[in-house]
């Protein structure tokens, strides 16, 4: 006759995992996986910002070499110089030789319209305020600022740089 199975025989016999082990393992690889989604979404948005930041800063530096280039325009830089809510182009060097100010003015129109295509938020905002030099032999100060809303934030987002550059005498 047989003699009835002890506890550790049965142990010894049984093959696999049942389906509470099973369970709870898929549980905990789940919570894991998930985490994975959540850092790989959050670094995903990092990127994006990382992305609209250089871009911002580009476009600032962009705007202080059209300057530069064009040191007779000075106040003609001004945003708030006067042009009838927002400067317009003039195909200035491509079809037409223009004043140093009509060049300030094309150099501002192309750049304001690059921040608005490159930059989310609807509205962003481009700006370059001038401040003449005090006295003679003292710099003339360019202001430039661009700033943008990003998307699933609550705040503005602003880029700024200042520029000096003494006065060409024409």
């Amino acid at each position: 006759m047989n003699a009835p199975m002890t506890p550790v025989r049965r142990a010894a016999r049984q093959r696999g995992i049942t389906m509470v082990e099973a369970l709870v393992a898929l549980v905990v690889l789940s919570v894991g996986m998930l985490g994975i989604a959540g850092l790989y979404v959050s670094s995903l948005k990092a990127g994006r910002s990382a992305l609209i930041r250089t871009q911002a800063v580009n476009l600032v530096q962009d705007m202080a070499d059209r300057i530069r280039a064009n040191a007779l325009g000075r106040a003609a830089y001004d945003v708030a110089a006067g042009y009838g809510g927002s400067p317009t182009t003039h195909d200035c060097v491509v079809t037409t030789n223009c004043t140093p100010a009509a060049l300030a003015e094309d150099d501002l129109a192309r750049w304001v319209a690059s921040v608005n295509a490159a930059l989310p938020g609807g509205a962003p905002t481009a700006n370059v305020q001038f401040t003449p030099a005090a006295a003679t032999g003292r710099p003339d100060r360019y202001d430039i600022l661009v700033d943008w809303q990003e998307a699933g934030e609550s705040t503005r987002f602003s880029y700024a740089t200042t520029i000096e550059l003494i006065p060409v005498i024409p």
